[in-house]
């Protein structure tokens, strides 16, 4: 996905495979994250992923929890079959019976039209990179 976007080269990506594996291992084992997969017979061809994200009690929700979205992929070839909409719909559903009343993602530029179909709201977010080619 975030080579497809353009935003990252294999090292990069090699050294977020390498964090990111155990970091989830963890989170699905105990249940802060929520992952599906869409199967083509054997082949993965969509998934997306809910993490349980602790937060601040805040005026739109008290409780001190965010649903937030991420992961969503369509493999290319299965693209506009309404894989990433099915997602969606099952990740705000869990979000929904678990009682969370606010969920949060980051949407590439692709993204974007299907959340926004779907009630979410760009927001005031801003964003600091405190590595080199960032302006911290």
């Amino acid at each position: 996905m975030y080579v497809e976007m353009g935003d990252a080269d294999e090292t990069a990506m090699q050294g977020m495979l390498d964090a990111f594996v155990p970091w989830v291992r963890e989170r699905l084992e105990d249940g802060r994250y929520l992952g599906w997969i869409v199967l083509d017979g054997d082949m993965v061809v969509a998934g997306a992923g809910l993490f349980l994200m602790d937060f601040p009690p805040h005026w739109r929700d008290v409780r001190p929890v965010r649903a937030y979205l991420l992961n969503f992929y369509v493999y290319p070839a299965a693209r506009r079959s309404g894989l990433a909409a099915s997602l969606l719909k099952a990740a705000i559903a869990e979000a929904k019976s678990r009682g969370i009343k606010v969920a949060v993602l980051h949407a590439s530029d692709a993204g974007r039209p299907l959340y926004r179909q779907n009630g979410f709201e760009p927001t005031n977010e801003m964003m600091l990179m405190m590595e080199p080619g960032g302006t911290g």
